[in-house]
């Protein structure tokens, strides 16, 4: 690969989830790649934390406090973005939630409202203010992150998996929306990403966590950072001709 895609010098990208993980990697790697970044999350000492890092660094960043959930949170976070930094021409929208792990017919409806609210509907009023500032630029790339679960389904996680086929659904739907106003919008299905969700479906039984990864056909764990290249590559323009795809980063867990 031409490694010059993936520089973004003079480049504005927005993280959500940023806090840590996969959101945490892909700001830090944007960053690296010379992208001015704005982490947002609703954990805003972290991010304001890394924020900090990355400037005395040499690096631009701006942390912002948002929950995905509240439209209004969402248009400040993209009005924020464009006031500090001009524009915007990446977007990576991460932030999404876990709910107890229960079968269907002993699931709650808060906990329903809350999954979908964060990962389906937070997905939704991301693009929805991402792509209204992109057009006006006529240009922009946006990255949804999905999960395995939205090829399949899973015992005791309705919700998440409901609300991960819904967000592959609309990744689709909006990039034949604005592929013509020159904006592509892709997702990434993660497999076993080694993070602090991950390990909590397991409760933090470290014996089960490392059952789970010996089922991987890679034989581990995937690292946030594996998951940060996929982003920033359907980001750049070595992706330039991938439009409404969702990448598949699993370590070859759904190919057996």
């Amino acid at each position: 690969m031409n490694q010059n895609c993936l520089d973004f010098s003079g480049k504005v990208a927005l993280v959500t989830g940023a806090a840590a993980g996969m959101g945490l990697a892909t700001a830090r790697a944007f960053a690296s790649a010379g992208a001015a970044v704005v982490l947002a999350d609703v954990n805003e000492d972290s991010i304001e934390a890394e924020a900090r890092k990355l400037v005395a660094a040499g690096r631009k960043a701006l942390a912002v406090r948002c929950d995905v959930s509240d439209d209004a949170q969402v248009e400040r976070m993209v009005q924020s973005t464009v006031t500090e930094f001009g524009r915007l021409d990446a977007a990576f929208n991460n932030a999404g939630v876990m709910a107890r792990i229960a079968p269907t017919a002993e699931s709650t409806r808060q906990d329903w409202d809350r999954v979908i609210s964060v990962n389906l509907r937070g997905v939704w009023s991301c693009m929805k203010y991402e792509l209204r500032q992109m057009k006006r630029q006529g240009s922009g790339a946006i990255v949804n992150n999905a999960s395995v679960g939205a090829l399949t389904g899973n015992p005791g996680i309705g919700a998440y998996i409901a609300s991960k086929h819904g967000v592959v659904g609309l990744t689709r739907t909006a990039a034949l929306e604005y592929v013509r106003e020159g904006i592509r919008v892709n997702a990434v299905n993660p497999g076993l990403i080694d993070t602090q969700i991950a390990r909590d479906v397991v409760s933090g039984d470290e014996r089960l966590y490392s059952e789970l990864e010996k089922q991987v056909p890679i034989g581990r764990a995937g690292r946030p950072e594996e998951i940060a290249s996929a982003v920033l590559w359907l980001c750049s323009p070595g992706a330039s001709y991938v439009v409404g795809h969702a990448l598949t980063v699993d370590g070859g867990m759904t190919v057996v």
